[in-house]
């Protein structure tokens, strides 16, 4: 089963498509920029941490571009390098975000606005910035989560901006209207990542635990993996979507819908 969405890729599916993937040198990021890559796309990725996208650059022959998407002069100088590189963005994949568990009574204005900072206002002027590279054709996918329609203890702050980004593609889903540019939402569920450790701060055992719990309330009895969600990124991205826009897949194993 975990094997069936790397071995089905459409080698040709993105043939000749610029693609920028936000958040692109670990987890969710990287898996989609991988598959991007496999279809015959140039890819570029943008992280914070130079490391990681050197790795990631090196072992998958996409362009790195280090950054931080709450900060708009990193936006500016992220698509000033697609413009002056390729001229144009065909495939935006608005992946880059993050959370952490804090109960209501610790969260601190500091966490609310890291986190609305990155997931709503970084997302935001992400899309801003990348319409003007964009033509007819084009697609746009934000990374949204199956939590934004669920209500899990200490996470509400993470939860409220992944509702927000769900709203905003409804609206810029009209927005775009006359523009041939779509936009959709993927909502992954349970699907560790490093993320988990880095910025949940979840040790073994406690991943190990979540992942037996969540598979045990899912229909298809286990959890997910990261070329699942980037083969529903390649979908939404691709032209077998073109009558497809402001919905929201969720790719949770059934999760949400029982």
């Amino acid at each position: 089963m975990k094997t069936l969405a790397t071995s089905n890729i459409h080698t040709t599916r993105h043939a000749g498509k610029i693609v920028l993937v936000t958040g692109g040198s670990s987890g969710l990021g990287l898996a989609t920029a991988e598959r991007f890559v496999r279809e015959g796309a140039t890819v570029y990725i943008t992280g914070r941490r130079q490391a990681e996208l050197d790795d990631a650059a090196a072992k998958l022959g996409v362009i790195a571009i280090q950054g931080d998407i709450a900060k708009a002069a990193d936006l500016d100088r992220i698509f000033a390098t697609i413009r002056e590189k390729s001229g144009r963005l065909d495939i935006l994949f608005a992946n880059a975000g993050g959370g952490e568990f804090t109960s209501l009574d610790q969260v601190t204005e500091a966490q609310f606005d890291k986190y609305f900072g990155i997931n709503v206002k970084g997302t935001l002027f992400t899309v801003q910035k990348a319409l003007s590279l964009m033509g007819p054709g084009s697609a746009i996918v934000l990374n949204g989560s199956a939590v934004s329609i669920k209500g899990p203890a200490a996470f509400g702050v993470y939860a409220a901006t992944k509702a927000a980004v769900r709203s905003l593609a409804r609206t810029w889903a009209s927005d775009l209207k006359g523009r041939d540019i779509r936009i959709n939402v993927v909502a992954p569920g349970t699907v560790v990542t490093p993320g988990y450790k880095t910025e949940l701060g979840m040790n073994d055992q406690q991943i190990a635990d979540f992942t037996a719990y969540t598979a045990s309330i899912t229909p298809l009895g286990r959890t997910g993996t990261p070329d699942e969600v980037a083969a529903a990124v390649s979908f939404l991205a691709s032209d077998d979507a073109s009558y497809i826009t402001g919905v929201e897949l969720f790719v949770d194993g059934g999760q949400t819908q029982i």
